[in-house]
C-alpha cells in the first residue's frame, strides 16, 4: 500500500513539474489568439466566375486550334460575358463539322447553334451545371489552399483560415500578431499568375504600338501593360505585344527565392520542373536574341533578351525593393490563386487593445477563484484547502496544455478557464457531502474518504462527460471566438476531473496513511 502511495506521490509531483515548466512563463509559452494578441481579421471573396472564364478562354484556345488544324474555317472566336465559348462559321456544313468534332466535349458543356446574316452560324458552349459547379468547389479549395501555403510562409502563429458563409465562396481569414496589414493583404490577395511569353514589341502607347503593325494587333498576339521602373519619379507608362500562348507558366514552377541580378539588385531567382525545363530549353534555343516577356497578373514585369539557351532556371528582375523580391517570391513558392479575391471585411485589432482585455480577464479569474477559494475555505474548512490546492493545480495544467498542444488562449477561452475553476470546484463539492453523509453514519475516515469518492465518482463522470461532448461539438463546428471558449473549456475538464478524481484523492490518502488522521476538518 505504501509503495503504491509512494509512486502516485512520485508521478502526481513529476506531471505539475513538467507541466508546470511547460506553462511558465506564461507570456512566453502560450500563444495568444487575434483578440490579445492584436492582428488582422479579413474575409475574402473568391470570385469564381473569374475561374471559368479562365478554364473557357483556354478551352477557346485548345477548341480553335482544334478546328484549324482539321482545316475548318472559323470567322471569330471569343469568351463572352455570359461565361460562354462562341465560335462563328462561315457555312452551315462548316458548322456541322465543328459540331462533330465537339461532341467529345458533351460531359462539359451544353452546345447550341444560332443562324446569324447570310449562311454564318454561331456556335455557343456553355459549361454544363455539374462542371459549372464542379469549377466553382475547385476554385474555392484552390484558394483557400493556396492562401494557407501564403500564410505560412508568413511565418504566422496559429492563423485562422477557414470558409465560412452559406454560399461557401468566402474565407475568413485571422492573422494574429501581424503588424503590416498591408504588405499581408497584398501577399494573401495577390493572384500571382506568372506566364512567360515571346515578345514581339513595345512602345510609350498602343496607338503607336498599333502603327507599327499596319494598325491591328496580329493573330496569335495581344497589348499587356509593361510596369514601369520602380525607382522612376515619375513612371512612364509603355504597353508590349507579346504572344498569346504561353511557353511556361506558375504551374511549372518548382522554387523562387529572392536573389540578385546582374547589376546587384533584388530580384527573384525561379527553378522549373524538370518537363517544364527541356520544352522551354527548345524554345530559347530557337528564338535567340528574341525578347522574353515576364507576365505577373497580365502586366509585364520585364522582358529579357534571350542571349543563349535556358532550361530549367530563370530570373524575374524589375527594379524591385527587397521587400517587393520577398514578397513575389513568397507568393510564386505558394502558387498562384485560381481566381481573384475581393475583400469583403477587415478589421485590424490593434496590441494595446488585446493587453486591455488581458488585464480584465486576469482579474476577472482572480476575483472569481478567490471568491471560490474563500467559499471552500469557510464552508469545507481543512478539506477545503485541498479543494483550493486541487484549483491551483487545475489551472496549471489548463495552461501547460494549452502551451503544449500549440492552441490559442482567446478572450473567450479566459472566459472558458473562468467557468473551469467554478466546475472544477463541483466534483469536490459532491465528494466532500458524500464524505460527510459516510461520517454522519459512524463510518471511519478512511472507509468515508473511499466511499466517498467511489459514490461521486459516476456522478461527476457523467456531469462532465455530457459537457465534455457538448464542448467537442462547439470546437468541431464552431468558429472564431466559439472555438476558443471550446478549447478551453475541453482541456480545463478533463484536467478538473484529474484534480478532483486522483490529486485530492492522493491528498486525502497521504493525511490518513502517511499521517494517521483519524478525524477530518470537514
Amino acid at each position: 500500500m505504501k509503495k503504491n502511495l509512494l509512486a502516485k506521490s512520485i508521478f502526481a509531483i513529476a506531471l505539475v513539474v513538467l507541466v508546470g515548466w511547460c506553462a511558465f512563463p506564461p507570456k512566453e509559452k502560450v500563444i495568444l489568439g487575434l483578440d490579445l494578441k492584436g492582428g488582422i481579421h479579413l474575409v475574402l471573396e473568391v470570385e469564381t466566375s473569374s475561374a471559368l472564364k479562365g478554364e473557357l478562354s483556354e478551352m477557346r484556345q485548345r477548341l480553335g486550334d482544334f478546328l484549324r488544324d482539321r482545316e475548318i474555317p472559323i470567322e471569330s472566336e471569343s469568351v463572352a460575358d455570359d461565361l460562354s465559348i462562341r465560335f462563328v462559321l462561315p457555312t452551315a456544313s462548316a458548322r456541322d463539322l465543328a459540331l462533330a468534332q465537339f461532341s467529345d466535349e458533351k460531359s462539359r458543356f451544353n452546345t447550341s447553334s444560332t443562324r446569324l446574316d447570310g449562311d454564318k452560324y454561331e456556335l455557343k458552349l456553355v459549361f454544363t451545371s455539374e462542371e459549372d459547379t464542379r469549377l466553382r468547389e475547385s476554385a474555392v479549395r484552390q484558394a483557400l489552399e493556396t492562401i494557407r501555403n501564403r500564410v505560412d510562409e508568413l511565418g504566422v502563429a496559429e492563423p485562422t483560415i477557414q470558409r465560412v458563409g452559406m454560399t461557401g465562396d468566402r474565407i475568413l481569414v485571422q492573422l494574429p500578431g501581424v503588424v503590416d496589414p498591408e504588405r499581408a493583404k497584398n501577399i494573401i490577395g495577390r493572384t500571382a499568375m506568372l506566364q512567360l511569353r515571346l515578345m514581339k514589341d513595345e512602345a510609350p502607347t498602343k496607338e503607336a504600338l498599333l502603327d507599327k503593325n499596319a494598325g491591328k494587333v496580329p493573330d496569335g498576339f495581344e497589348i499587356l501593360k509593361m510596369t514601369p521602373p520602380r525607382q522612376a519619379k515619375t513612371p512612364v507608362e509603355r504597353y508590349a505585344m507579346v504572344e498569346k500562348e504561353v511557353r511556361v507558366s506558375g504551374a511549372d514552377l518548382e522554387d523562387a527565392r529572392i536573389g540578385h541580378d546582374e547589376f546587384n539588385m533584388p530580384a527573384v531567382d525561379f527553378r522549373l520542373s524538370t518537363s517544364a525545363g527541356r520544352l522551354f530549353g527548345k524554345f530559347t534555343e530557337s528564338h535567340l536574341n528574341e525578347r522574353l516577356a515576364i507576365v505577373l497578373d497580365n502586366i509585364v514585369e520585364s522582358a529579357p533578351v534571350i542571349r543563349s539557351r535556358i532550361t530549367d532556371r530563370g530570373q524575374i528582375t524589375g527594379s524591385f525593393t527587397v521587400q517587393d523580391a520577398e514578397d513575389l517570391s513568397v507568393v510564386l513558392r505558394a502558387g498562384a490563386l485560381p481566381a481573384t479575391v475581393r475583400y469583403l471585411e477587415e478589421r485590424t485589432v490593434g496590441p494595446s487593445l488585446g493587453q486591455d482585455s488581458i488585464n480584465q480577464g486576469t482579474i476577472s479569474a482572480l476575483v472569481g477563484g478567490a471568491l471560490v477559494i474563500l467559499f471552500m475555505l469557510f464552508y469545507y474548512r481543512f478539506a477545503g484547502v485541498i479543494a483550493d490546492v486541487a484549483l491551483m493545480l487545475n489551472l496549471v495544467l489548463l495552461m501547460g496544455c494549452l502551451a503544449l498542444s500549440g492552441a490559442a488562449l482567446t478572450l473567450p477561452g479566459i472566459a472558458g478557464i473562468i467557468l473551469t475553476l467554478g466546475m472544477a470546484v463541483d466534483a469536490n463539492v459532491l465528494i466532500f457531502e458524500r464524505i460527510k453523509e459516510d461520517l454522519k453514519a459512524g463510518k471511519t475516515t478512511k472507509a468515508a474518504v473511499e466511499g466517498g469518492f467511489k459514490r461521486a465518482l459516476l456522478t461527476i463522470v457523467d456531469a462532465n462527460v455530457t459537457t465534455l461532448i457538448a464542448a467537442v461539438v462547439l470546437f468541431q463546428f464552431g468558429t472564431g471566438p466559439i472555438r476558443g471558449f471550446a478549447v478551453t473549456l475541453i482541456i480545463g475538464i478533463i484536467a478538473s476531473m484529474f484534480t478532483a478524481l486522483f490529486m485530492a484523492k492522493l491528498a486525502f490518502e497521504i493525511m490518513i496513511q502517511k499521517f494517521n488522521v483519524k478525524k477530518l476538518s470537514i
